[in-house]
């Protein structure tokens, strides 16, 4: 498996929150791409949203704490925006350029993925089927990030590089992870 560890680093201007790390790992196996998100810090600090009893897709879930992936193809304008709440909810985009051609992905029908909330960590894992969007042998450009709510309302957000001026995970030249 082609396996990478990751850091997320908070936007630049960004509101301070106590003492908050995200880690993780990214991996891709034949067809299937593995992610695990470590939240660590005073999770006591972040509004985490209750768990769901029924999951479901959910639109605008990058409005309150959200772990989010970005997946670009090589040689190609298109991607994808993976959107995993910690209550369970879930979305899928597809793009064909730079926020242009925005629709939900209809490849998947579900997105299960675990959460585990403790004092001081989250963690949040899900295994997607790659097969689903794209050829086993496509090379991916990857792009994480994630968007935490404060209790207090104000929001940070996190990703592997901020290449703008303003938080934008769409840009292809944050997408730093090859798998």
């Amino acid at each position: 498996m082609n396996s990478h560890g990751f850091v997320l680093r908070p936007f630049p201007s960004a509101c301070p929150l106590p003492a908050m790390k995200i880690t993780g790992t990214v991996g891709r196996r034949e067809g299937v791409l593995y992610v695990r998100y470590d939240l660590l810090g005073l999770i006591k600090a972040i509004a985490v949203p209750d768990p769901a009893i029924v999951p479901a897709r959910r639109d605008g879930l990058w409005n309150e704490t959200c772990f989010e992936l970005f997946l670009g193809l090589e040689k190609s304008d298109r991607y994808w925006e993976f959107n995993f709440s910690p209550a369970g909810h879930w979305n899928v985009y597809s793009f064909e350029a730079y926020r242009w051609g925005m629709r939900e992905e209809q490849a998947f029908a579900s997105l299960p993925f675990s959460v585990c909330i403790q004092p001081d960590t989250l963690n949040l894992s899900v295994e997607l089927d790659m097969e689903k969007i794209i050829a086993r042998d496509q090379a991916l450009k990857v792009g994480i990030s994630a968007v935490l709510r404060s209790v207090a309302g104000d929001c940070t957000y996190w990703a592997l590089a901020h290449p703008g001026t303003q938080p934008d995970f769409h840009r292809k030249d944050g997408f730093i992870i090859e798998c």
